[in-house]
């Protein structure tokens, strides 16, 4: 591929992403707003939240499976349709029941805007440029959450929080049409597995390098989404007794550093891969970091400020690193299953850590707890989750022999 067409097929494909980070993390600045307007417990919200991860988790096997058949483009154009949908219901929605139903559709719509591109770039782009088209996409989400935070808190009070929706509906069909016009002409469908979908997934399931990231994928990469898209905004309010302008001015510059974090991955990883620098090595080192801000956070309770969640995020970026180099262990022809399988980790770690907060600080509260030890005893409960995920990484690291991306 030309580096002209490679570009207008980033940026196709980027336009698609941010709206899909849009769509994730609006939650976080709506959420004070929408538990008021339907007196939304704690378990709610994180339910409602993590509906969006369910309906993403819910499609990741037939979308890998129909990736490899029938092409990226093909799939995002069907996916994105279902987001319009999704988009105008979650306006329409009368209650909570209607408010779930809606978000779960928006995840499933949304749930092919990275994976699309990412197999695109396995399959399209030179070896050395795929680490950096996607840390420059996992950016582009950064910016899509920029943009869900302080604009989104300075729109609400103009158009409400339904015209919002409405308006999200309008720029994914301009991104359906961006899509269209952009991406190269689609290949001819590739003929039909005979195999079941359950059993074309077991070579990967079983590979070692697969297995050796299932477990820090979920907790850890898991736990980065389900905190930066929901739960750091209720700690600031409800815990360090911010108003909820405060809270969203911290989330967008949290997401600031989110989006210079991933810039600077995707400027750097060709360097740290020329210098032997691979994914392994680099989250071994990392990770660590990520768990001693968030024992510090927990630590902490109402003295944590948005740059402590910032730090968070930044040190558990590294887990970025982690989908790009199982998907190039795996031969081209199945990169969207090995993808789509990964992202199955990562969405279903995101929906039941992103909800289990929300549960553990129900029940804190029920027990007697003050609303900050109620939310440090879920924060606790995580961190413990994802240290134990973090050592399970280092023993199978110690235990098999490496498996180098190819």
């Amino acid at each position: 591929m030309s580096r002209s067409l490679a570009v207008q097929v980033f940026l196709a494909f980027a336009l698609a992403y941010f709206l899909s980070a849009l769509i994730r993390a609006i939650t976080a600045t709506l959420a004070p707003t929408l538990r008021l307007e339907f007196a939304l417990t704690a378990g709610d919200l994180g339910l409602l939240a993590g509906g969006y991860f369910l309906g993403f988790a819910l499609t990741q096997l037939p979308l890998g499976r129909w990736l490899d058949r029938y092409g990226p483009k093909r799939v995002i154009l069907c996916f994105l349709s279902v987001a319009v949908v999704g988009c105008i219901a979650f306006a329409l929605a009368p209650n909570f029941a209607g408010l779930l139903a809606a978000r779960v559709l928006c995840g499933v719509g949304v749930s092919a805007c990275l994976m699309a591109p990412l197999t695109a770039y396995r399959l399209w782009f030179a070896p050395q440029s795929q680490m950096r088209a996607n840390s420059w996409m996992l950016m582009t989400g950064s910016l899509g959450m920029v943009a869900s935070t302080l604009p989104v808190q300075w729109l609400l009070p103009q158009t409400g929080w339904r015209m919002l929706f409405v308006g999200l509906a309008v720029l994914v069909l301009l991104a359906i049409l961006v899509l269209w016009l952009r991406l190269p002409r689609p290949e001819k469908p590739k003929q039909a597995s005979q195999e079941g979908l359950l059993v074309s997934y077991l070579p990967i399931w079983r590979h070692p390098y697969f297995q050796r990231h299932l477990w820090m994928g979920f907790f850890s990469y898991g736990g980065l989404m389900a905190i930066q898209t929901l739960w750091a905004g209720p700690w600031l309010v409800q815990v360090s007794g911010v108003t909820p302008g405060q809270a969203a001015q911290g989330l967008f510059w949290l997401n600031v550093c989110m989006l210079c974090t991933f810039w600077t991955w995707g400027a750097i990883n060709p360097w740290l891969n020329a210098r032997g620098w691979h994914a392994d090595a680099m989250l071994s080192r990392g990770i660590p970091l990520s768990l001693a801000v968030l024992a510090w956070i927990c630590y902490a309770g109402g003295a944590v400020q948005w740059w402590h969640w910032a730090l968070f995020c930044m040190a558990s970026s590294f887990m970025s690193l982690a989908q790009p180099a199982t998907a190039m262990a795996f031969p081209k022809e199945i990169a969207g299953r090995a993808l789509s399988a990964y992202n199955l980790v990562i969405f279903s770690g995101t929906f039941i850590v992103q909800w289990g907060i929300g549960m553990l600080i129900d029940l804190g509260k029920n027990w007697g707890l003050s609303t900050t030890d109620a939310f440090r005893l879920a924060l606790g409960v995580f961190l413990i989750c994802s240290t134990a995920g973090y050592l399970r990484f280092v023993l199978d690291n110690r235990a098999i022999s490496t498996v180098k991306p190819t």
